[in-house]
């Protein structure tokens, strides 16, 4: 079966590039798979999870990212212009390769992609939720836009052969969409041991932006008394254009001694082991592959109930705290709550680990493969 999956780039330590490396891993070393990833803005640079050797790794140098600070109308501009070569080099190629199935993961050829006929069949594998560009709350014409690009992603998403959400939960916002399933992502077994309960470690994992929201957990972090958090540390791994702004939000805070930014590591799962505790503070995922590869390693997750996610993964109080979303003085409650009971960490420590069970990697991609048979039969 050959498949094509298009994601934007893949040097990046982002959790939808693991999971697709994931992903491919798990096909390529079944048999069976001719798997190939097309990029648009690799721009030359190495993949920063080594993908397998079968995997064929193709760019396409469209390069949005190249307009990115340049001048709003001169973006615009350049966003449509780009646009235009990519949709007709990834019909070439696509017409050229007669792949099976192309598989989008929400990058900008999902607009225009279902109407490349190619022959292969379309899915869609959405890695937000369905209210990702209503995340800033923006009014005026900014919102209007907003709300009319979500109304646009609803009339797209129907155009796909497949449509696939990762909760349930968001699912249920997109409606009774015939073309639409669940297919979580998947818990990988532990390439270390498990965490140690007593350790007093909080860790947070994430590109430093808007979306991760660590300005909301250093707020909630200063908010627990010194006397209180003691000899605790949180560390946040991560890269992005909020370093300096958190680096410095630190400092302002006065956490310098308990707090601090990380560079992003392919051993994430070491840290893991080394953390007690794993802390969310975002505005929006799609599914949070952090949550699941820490509560793996045994780590409760304190953690606003964003959409979406939490709620299909947590159990509040038995595995994690859910604090309402946005709820700064909440967050920070259900912190100190957890970091201060040892007996209570070591419970959800232990409940947490049932997470692979839920989510292994057999049974995610079990689902996935019966989704590719059944469009080819």
């Amino acid at each position: 079966m050959k498949l094509i999956y298009c994601i934007a780039s893949v040097y990046n330590p982002g959790g939808m590039e693991r999971v697709l490396l994931n992903k491919v891993r798990y096909l390529s070393a079944k048999g069976g798979y001719d798997l190939t990833v097309v990029t648009t803005d690799q721009h030359g640079r190495p993949p920063f999870y080594t993908f397998p050797e079968q995997v064929r790794m193709v760019d396409l140098g469209v390069n949005y990212i190249d307009d990115k600070f340049k001048h709003p109308l001169t973006k615009i501009v350049g966003y449509y212009r780009r646009r235009r070569w990519h949709r007709h080099r990834l019909t070439e190629f696509l017409l050229q390769e007669k792949a099976d199935i192309v598989i989008s993961l929400y990058p900008c050829e999902s607009g225009f992609i279902p109407k490349i006929k190619d022959g292969s069949k379309k899915i869609l594998e959405l890695h937000q939720c369905k209210f990702v560009r209503l995340q800033y709350g923006r009014k005026g014409l900014l919102g209007l836009t907003d709300r009319y690009r979500t109304w646009l992603d609803e009339r797209m998403v129907r155009k796909f052969d497949r449509f696939v959400v990762l909760t349930h939960e968001d699912a249920g916002y997109w409606g009774n969409l015939e073309n639409l399933i669940v297919i979580p992502n998947a818990a990988l077994n532990l390439p270390v041991h498990p965490a140690d309960p007593s350790v007093h470690r909080v860790i947070a994992v994430g590109r430093l932006d808007h979306q991760k929201g660590f300005d909301r957990l250093l707020q909630a972090w200063a908010d627990i008394p010194a006397e209180r958090r003691g000899d605790w540390r949180l560390d946040i791994f991560g890269q992005g254009e909020w370093k300096e702004m958190l680096e410095q939000m630190i400092r302002d805070l006065d956490i310098v001694e308990s707090a601090s930014i990380c560079a992003p590591t392919q051993q994430i799962f070491e840290e893991y082991a080394r953390s007690s505790i794993l802390a969310m503070s975002s505005h929006y995922e799609g599914f949070p592959m952090v949550m699941i590869e820490a509560m793996a390693c045994g780590l409760p997750v304190v953690t606003f109930g964003y959409k979406c996610g939490p709620k299909d993964i947590i159990t509040d109080g038995i595995d994690g705290r859910i604090a309402k979303d946005g709820d700064v003085p909440a967050l920070s409650a259900a912190l100190e709550q957890v970091m201060n009971d040892p007996d209570l960490r070591a419970r959800m420590s232990e409940a947490a680990r049932k997470v692979t069970a839920r989510y292994s990697e057999k049974t995610v991609m079990q689902q996935w493969e019966t989704c590719f048979q059944q469009l080819l039969a």
